[in-house]
């Protein structure tokens, strides 16, 4: 039988580079199609609703934004037993936490995917809502990317040129090139807080 992979992102694209592992899934998906076997998923920051998902896996790859300590955009990989302490080394959001113990939960239930690569990035910036990815991360989308389809293709899964399968994909309106190219000008809406609320001065 062939190995039924998940390829999953996950982060909040509200907090600038946090959104990086949904952009990777959005990037891939707009430019590969995969058998069957293979679904990609926008996990967002939904947290224990990616049981199921996890459930119907043998095999589990995850892009994310992972504070690794590291020089902004640095690429790590990190596979195995070794996933659910690096998603955890700091928490920068609500979904880390959250997935680590999507994990922990798939274990205890005996059905995590025996195999696990998490492909993730350093990021630059976290503290600017409504901000998109930095170059510098963004420029790591594809070699994460290339990573992701060198191990499918380990795995005998070929991807082919061409659009993939969009269904469990975020809302058009929040992909990355309409949310970025939406977003105001800082002139016109402040990025830091309300200004009314500033001491005077600052």
């Amino acid at each position: 039988m062939s190995k039924r992979v998940l390829v999953l992102g996950i982060g909040n694209v509200l907090w600038a580079d946090e959104g990086f592992g949904v952009r990777c899934v959005e990037t891939l998906v707009a430019s590969h199609a995969f058998p069957e076997t293979v679904r990609l998923l926008d996990g967002g920051t939904q947290g224990l609703y990616l049981l199921p998902f996890l459930e119907e896996a043998d095999a589990l790859i995850v892009f994310d934004a992972v504070d690794y300590g590291l020089v902004p955009g640095t690429l790590k990989i990190v596979e195995g037993d070794e996933v659910p302490r690096f998603m955890g080394a700091k928490k920068m959001s609500l979904h880390q936490t959250g997935f680590q113990d999507v994990i922990a939960t798939a274990q205890l239930m005996g059905y995590c995917p025996p195999e696990l690569l998490l492909i993730g990035c350093q990021p630059e910036e976290l503290e600017d809502y409504g901000g998109g990815l930095r170059d510098v991360v963004a420029a790591q989308i594809e070699p994460a990317i290339a990573v992701a389809l060198e191990r499918l293709k380990a795995w005998g899964i070929e991807a082919e040129a061409g659009q993939g399968d969009e269904s469990l994909l975020a809302d058009p309106s929040i992909k990355r090139a309409a949310y970025e190219a939406g977003r105001p000008a800082a002139s016109e809406a402040c990025r830091t807080g309300d200004a009314r609320f500033f001491p005077a001065g600052d």
